[in-house]
């Protein structure tokens, strides 16, 4: 039954506004936040080392403080915001799916939780799958650069 709910394109939507709104409000009132959100849905530019990558959970903390906290920004349904990674801090800047924010978090508190980011229907690109596979093989490590 809540599978039926939570697969739904129009909840999808009602959620992301929710999350928008939240996030929105956090950076009006100068609040400094967390997320944890889907890797599966993000998009890194320039595009993470596969070591880098490789290390990241499914859902990963990103902790929105500092000079990431300035670089945060709310558009066409994406958090964007730059973020080091790594031992080498390598940066990047990370376009995050509001549906794919599966909490936000404040003080250590949760302050919003989000099912949708679990839902793998609105969370998975079938291109980047087959395109991670391809990477993932080291006899194809040549033909990526």
């Amino acid at each position: 039954m809540i599978n039926n709910i939570l697969e739904q394109n129009d909840y999808k939507d009602l959620i992301s506004k929710q999350v928008e709104e939240v996030i929105t409000y956090l950076l009006r009132n100068n609040k400094e936040f967390s997320i944890t959100a889907n890797l599966d849905a993000l998009k890194f530019n320039p595009e993470l080392p596969l070591g880098v990558k490789s290390q990241l959970a499914k859902f990963s903390l990103y902790i929105l403080s500092n000079y990431t906290y300035t670089t945060a920004k709310i558009e066409n349904g994406f958090l964007s915001f730059e973020a080091g990674f790594g031992s080498e801090n390598f940066g990047s800047v990370v376009n995050v799916p509001l549906y794919s924010i599966f909490q936000i978090i404040i003080d250590d508190s949760i302050l919003y939780l989000n099912p949708i980011a679990t839902v793998d229907k609105f969370n998975k690109d079938p291109k980047s799958k087959s395109l991670n596979v391809f990477k993932n093989n080291p006899k194809n490590q040549d033909l990526i650069k």
